[in-house]
């Protein structure tokens, strides 16, 4: 009998072919496809997805850090069939509608200090272009006009349009669209299992991380530098926590030079890390916070550009405008969604329950430490990488051809034939994901761990 998610013969060829035909998948070497099947999601319930060969999955990356309640939510559903039922679209151009205001007030009162004027948007990427135009907007009203450059991260991952992939620490990603927007610039991770200095020593570690950031703008120009990006926990490379005392120097020497800190959560936020903000979790103060995914569980798209009372000041004058923004940002579905899905984040728990968890996860995934293959298991929250290496004495990485056989040639379609879906990834180190919805429990975590080791045991024999 044909399990009740599995699609007929007939309608899932029809389906492959005008995948093959006309779907141009996001970050994908299409032409693998020309003779491999492609996966078809077709439903998800709870912690898990289902392809249409009605086969199940656990979701191991919140579909891309994005599900935080998980699939099948039908009240997140239902606000939005009733949301468009009523009022379906209206831009936030010099007009406003009610769900946009409510949602602007309830995102500001949980944002730190006086971070409270909300700028919607439709994603992530767009929230990052959001902070560093206004970044350099504000300081040309406020008689500072030459700050307009921003530093961030080595392999740091902040959006792929011109002005967020500019800002983006990955040279892999970024070559073909270049040129891309100037004066942006890198600092240093906090990737303490690949520390260049004080790797046995987390505070001095993070002192002279944060530290580089003084010495960039210092050769920069104090008087050109407008801004700072930075993730809570850095995604790309392989989630890299924060070490202690790290944003509490960042925040000293942001003050210093008058550059503005903005704090990228586009992952970071509204749970991932026990907290509603990142920020929050780490103490620290920030002037901007970029914000989407969780925002909504990826129930529908939205994001946000979070700003300080301060930066909204010189707006206020009479005749001042931002002249910026987006269509679809603030989309009263999408707004809709969004309430409902920090109601259910209050009415269950749900930062409550990632704090009570994270240990045990965390745990979990520690048990792989003694495959051969796994090096470092990082992260905090629910937000967790798995650096693989050839030699863990030496902390040996592979090289660029190896790594492709290891992540792309065996271990991504691997894990997903194993039942997990997550991301093998190589952008800096090569490393595996580990990114739930944030409903998940101990079960979950063991069936991770599990596929995990059966894979990964496999995959040292393919070396």
């Amino acid at each position: 009998m044909m399990p009740s998610d599995a699609l007929d013969d007939a309608d899932f060829a029809r389906l492959q072919q005008s995948a093959r035909d006309h779907l141009w998948m996001h970050f994908t070497r299409m032409g693998s496809y020309q003779t491999a099947e492609v996966p078809i999601i077709v439903r998800g319930d709870g912690a898990y997805i289902y392809d249409a060969h009605g086969k199940r999955y656990l979701d191991g990356l919140a579909g891309l850090f994005v599900n935080q309640l998980g699939h099948g939510r039908t009240e997140l559903a239902e606000a939005a069939a009733k949301q468009a039922s009523e009022l379906a679209f209206m831009p936030l151009w010099s007009y406003a509608h009610p769900k946009a205001i409510e949602l602007a007030e309830r995102v500001a009162n949980y944002a730190p200090g006086d971070l409270n004027r909300v700028f919607f948007t439709s994603g992530g990427g767009e929230a990052v272009e959001t902070a560093w135009k206004l970044a350099k907007n504000y300081f040309k009203l406020t008689g500072k006009p030459l700050k307009h450059k921003v530093i961030s991260r080595a392999i740091a991952y902040h959006g792929t349009t011109q002005g967020a992939l500019s800002i983006t620490g990955i040279p892999e990603l970024k070559q073909q669209f270049e040129p891309l927007v100037p004066s942006t610039f890198r600092v240093p991770n906090t990737n303490i299992y690949r520390a260049p200095i004080h790797g046995d020593d987390p505070v001095a570690f993070g002192r002279w991380a944060a530290d580089q950031i003084a010495v960039a703008i210092e050769s920069e120009g104090p008087d050109t530098v407008a801004a700072v990006f930075l993730e809570p926990v850095q995604n790309a490379g392989g989630c890299f926590p924060p070490p202690p005392g790290y944003f509490e120097r960042v925040r000293e020497i942001c003050d210093q030079y008058d550059v503005l800190l903005v704090s990228d959560e586009v992952i970071c936020a509204f749970g991932r890390l026990g907290h509603m903000f990142g920020a929050e979790r780490y103490g620290y103060q920030p002037d901007m916070i970029t914000c989407a995914k969780g925002l909504t569980s990826g129930y529908s798209p939205l994001g946000a550009m979070i700003a300080s009372d301060r930066l909204m000041e010189p707006f206020l004058q009479q005749h001042a405008s931002f002249a910026h923004g987006y269509t679809f940002g603030g989309h009263p579905v999408s707004a809709a969604v969004a309430l409902t899905n920090l109601d259910i984040f209050e009415s269950e728990g749900i930062n409550e329950h990632v704090r009570d968890t994270e240990g045990e996860f965390r745990a979990t995934l520690e048990k792989l430490l003694d495959l051969p293959l796994v090096g470092d298991v990082r992260g905090d929250g629910f937000f967790y990488g798995i650096e693989l290496v050839k030699d863990k004495a030496t902390k040996e990485t592979f090289d660029g051809e190896e790594s492709e056989r290891l992540l792309r040639g065996f271990l991504s379609k691997a894990l997903f034939d194993a039942g997990l879906y997550c991301r093998a990834d190589d952008r800096g180190d090569p490393v595996i994901q580990l990114s739930p919805p944030l409903i998940c429990d101990q079960a979950h975590f063991d069936e991770m761990e599990q596929i995990l080791r059966s894979v990964l045991t496999e995959a040292e024999t393919k070396l």
